[in-house]
C-alpha cells in the first residue's frame, strides 16, 4: 500500500517535472520581435511589424491584441493560410494583416495612441508576445494672442488681465510661453504674485487639445512701449520641441502726466501767408481735452484736432502769446495746467520804386531811381536787369545812358533769414535817341537773279522808320526792344555790285548800313570733288601727250631707216631681201639700243658700204 502511494507520488512528480521542462523549453524556443515604439502623424498610415522564431513548430497562431483598462481584445489573427480581422472591435474596418504578420492601420487617429500586442502561440512549444507603443502627433494651429481692450491703469493695486493666448488642435498636449518684447516671462501660477498665468485645457471630441493661457500683471508706465506675444511649444515625430509665434499686441495704459509741452510744428520761421500749426501734448495717457487761447481771448476760425490747432494764412497781427491748458484730475484734487507759446510772424512790405511809373531819358542822361520797403528783421534790396544783378542796395544810378540801357528793371527785396519771404517791383526805362542799326549780315545767292532776303535790326526811340535802296517787299516787326525790317528782292547785277542800303530814322536822327549780296561759296566737299576731277583730267591729258610723243618718235625712226635704205647704207641687200621675202615673218621685234655700241655699229656699216 505504501509502495503504491509512493509510486503514484513519484509518477505525479515526474509528470509535473516533465510539464515544467516542456514549458521552460517552449519559453526559450518561441521568440517574438516588434518595434517597441512607433511615432506617426495623425492621418498617416502605419505598419506594425511582428516576427517570431519557433523552431520545429508545425502550426503557429499569430494574434494582435489591444488592451483597455486591463482587458485584452483580439483585433486580428493569422493561422496557417487564414488571415482574419475580428468583428465587433474598434479596428474591424480600419486594420488589415499582412502575410508577414504585420498589422496595418490605414489612417491613424489620436485614439490609436496605445499599446498593440503581438502574441505568438506555437502549441506545445509555447506562447510568447511583445508590445508596440504607438505615439500619435498633430501639429497645433498658429497661436492667437489678443490683448485687453480695456484701459489698464498703472495705479491699480492688483494684477489685471492683459491678454489671452489660444492654441488649437495639438497632440500631445502642447504648452504656452508668454513673451514681453523678446524675453520669455517666467511661468507663474500663483495669483498672489504681481504677474501670473492662468492656463486651461480642453480635449476635443477628436482627441486633440486646445489650450488657453490668460496673462495677469500689474502694469507700469514702462509697459506702454512694450509688445507682448505668446509661443506654443509642441513635439513632432523624432524631433526636439518646435515653436510657433503669435502676432504681437500692445497695451492701452492709463498713466498720469508728468511733463506737458506746447510747441510749434512749423520747421521754418513763420511768415505772412503761412498756415501755422501748434501742438499741445503730455506724456500721460489718455491725452486730455485742451483749451487754446491767444492772451485771454478764444481763437476764432481755427482748425482744432485734439491737441493741435492750425491758424490759416497768418498775418503780422497773428503774432503774440498763445496758451494751452487742461484740467488735470488724475489725482484726488483737480488742477489746471497751462503752457504758453510766443508766436512771431515775419513780414516784408511791398517794394516801392521812386519816382514811380515808366521813366524816359535821352541818350547821355543820368538816371537815378530809389526802391524802399520795411520788414520784421534785416532785409536786402537788389536791382536787376534780366537776370543780372546791377546794384545791391536800394539805389539805381545809370550814368550817360545809351539805347542799350533801355528795358525793364526789377528791384527785389528779401529777408535772408526767412526762406521764401520776398517782394519785388519793376520799372521800365525808355531811352530816347536816334536809331542805331546792328552790324549787317550779307545776303547769299546761288546765282545772279535769284531772290534774296535781308534783315535790318535797329534800336531807337521813338521807333525808327526804315527805308531800303533799292526797295523790295518789306515787313517790320518788334523783336525784344528792337525793330526789325525784313526786305526781299532780286539779286540783280546792280545789287550784286553796289549792295542794298538800309536807313533807319526818327526825330532824333538816322543811321544807315549797306548790306552786300554775294554768291554762295562751294562747300569743302564740292571743292574736294572738283579738285579730284581736275587731277583725273590732268592725268588723262598726260597719258595722251605721252602716247603722241611715242608715236612721233616711232615715225622718225621709221623715216630714218627708210632714208638709209634708199641711200644703200643698210647692210641688207637684195639677197637679204629675198631671204626675208622667202622666209617667215617674225611679228615679235625687239629693238635694244645702247649708247656705248652706237659708234661701233655706224663704223661697221661704213666699212661694209666701202667694200
Amino acid at each position: 500500500m505504501d509502495g503504491t502511494v509512493m509510486s503514484g507520488r513519484n509518477s505525479l512528480l515526474c509528470t509535473l517535472l516533465l510539464l515544467g521542462l516542456q514549458v521552460c523549453w517552449a519559453a526559450v524556443t518561441v521568440k517574438v520581435a516588434v518595434t517597441p515604439k512607433v511615432e506617426v502623424m495623425e492621418g498617416q498610415p502605419i505598419k506594425l511589424p511582428c516576427t517570431y522564431e519557433a523552431p520545429g513548430a508545425s502550426m503557429v497562431l499569430v494574434e494582435w491584441h489591444i488592451e483597455n483598462q486591463g482587458v485584452r481584445t483580439r483585433i486580428s489573427f493569422h493561422s496557417g493560410g487564414e488571415k482574419k480581422v475580428d468583428d465587433g472591435t474598434p479596428y474591424t474596418s480600419r486594420v488589415t494583416m499582412g502575410n508577414d504578420n504585420s498589422l496595418n492601420i490605414a489612417a491613424v487617429t489620436v485614439s490609436d495612441e496605445r499599446s498593440f500586442i503581438c502574441l505568438v502561440n506555437s502549441g506545445v512549444q509555447g506562447v510568447s508576445e511583445a508590445s508596440t507603443q504607438v505615439k500619435v502627433y498633430s501639429e497645433p494651429d498658429e497661436p492667437a494672442a489678443v490683448g485687453s481692450t480695456q484701459l489698464l491703469s498703472v495705479t491699480s493695486d492688483k494684477p489685471e488681465e492683459v491678454g489671452t493666448c489660444t492654441a488649437k488642435n495639438g497632440h500631445p498636449q502642447p504648452r504656452i510661453i508668454w513673451y514681453k518684447d523678446t524675453s520669455p516671462l517666467p511661468e507663474v501660477k500663483d495669483i498672489n504674485e504681481d504677474m501670473y498665468m492662468a492656463p486651461s485645457v480642453v480635449k476635443e471630441s477628436s482627441g486633440l487639445y486646445t489650450i488657453y493661457s490668460r496673462l495677469f500683471m500689474k502694469v507700469t508706465k514702462a509697459d506702454k512701449d512694450s509688445e507682448f506675444h505668446c509661443v506654443v511649444e509642441y513635439m513632432m515625430p523624432n524631433s526636439s520641441p518646435l515653436q510657433k509665434n503669435s502676432p504681437p499686441f500692445s497695451l492701452n495704459l492709463h498713466y498720469p502726466m508728468e511733463v506737458m509741452t506746447f510747441s510749434l510744428v512749423n520747421k521754418d520761421p513763420v511768415k505772412e501767408g503761412d498756415d501755422v500749426t501748434m501742438k499741445c501734448e503730455t506724456d500721460g495717457n489718455p491725452q486730455p481735452s485742451f483749451d487754446f487761447l491767444k492772451a485771454v481771448n478764444s481763437l476764432d476760425g481755427v482748425v482744432s484736432d485734439g491737441g493741435s490747432v492750425t491758424l490759416p494764412r497768418v498775418t503780422r497781427d497773428s503774432a503774440g502769446n498763445y496758451t494751452c491748458s487742461f484740467l488735470d484730475c488724475d489725482f484726488s484734487d483737480c488742477e489746471e495746467i497751462t503752457r504758453t507759446l510766443p508766436l512771431s510772424v515775419h513780414y516784408l512790405d511791398p517794394v516801392k520804386i521812386e519816382p514811380a511809373g515808366p521813366q524816359e531819358a535821352k541818350k547821355g542822361d543820368t538816371v537815378e531811381l530809389q526802391c524802399r520797403t520795411k520788414a520784421s528783421t534785416d532785409y536786402t534790396l537788389e536791382w536787376k536787369k534780366d537776370s543780372t544783378v546791377l546794384f545791391r542796395d536800394g539805389a539805381l544810378s545809370l550814368k550817360s545812358v545809351s539805347l542799350a540801357d533801355a528795358g525793364v528793371y526789377t528791384c527785389e527785396g528779401a529777408v535772408p533769414s526767412v526762406p521764401g519771404l520776398m517782394n519785388k517791383a519793376t520799372v521800365e526805362l525808355v531811352v530816347a535817341g536816334g536809331p542805331e542799326i546792328d552790324a549787317p549780315t550779307n545776303g547769299e545767292v546761288e546765282k545772279e537773279g535769284e531772290s534774296v532776303t535781308l534783315r535790318c535790326s535797329a534800336q531807337g526811340y521813338p521807333s525808327p522808320q526804315f527805308t531800303w535802296k533799292p526797295s523790295g517787299k518789306e515787313s517790320v516787326n518788334m523783336v525784344g526792344n528792337k525793330m526789325v525790317s525784313t526786305l526781299t528782292l532780286d539779286a540783280t547785277a546792280a545789287v550784286m555790285k553796289d549792295g542794298v542800303v538800309c536807313t533807319a530814322s526818327n526825330k532824333y536822327g538816322e543811321d544807315s548800313k549797306t548790306f552786300q549780296v554775294v554768291l554762295k561759296k562751294a562747300d569743302s566737299n564740292e571743292a574736294a570733288h572738283a579738285d579730284r576731277a581736275d587731277k583725273q583730267q590732268g592725268g588723262s591729258s598726260g597719258v595722251v601727250i605721252a602716247v603722241v610723243i611715242c608715236v612721233l618718235l616711232l615715225l622718225i625712226v621709221v623715216a630714218l631707216l627708210y632714208f638709209l635704205q634708199k641711200k644703200g647704207k643698210l647692210p641688207c641687200g637684195k639677197k637679204d631681201k629675198k631671204e626675208v621675202a622667202g622666209g617667215e615673218v617674225n611679228n615679235d621685234i625687239v629693238v635694244e639700243m645702247k649708247s656705248g655700241e652706237k659708234g661701233n655699229e655706224e663704223s661697221e656699216l661704213l666699212n661694209k658700204s666701202a667694200q
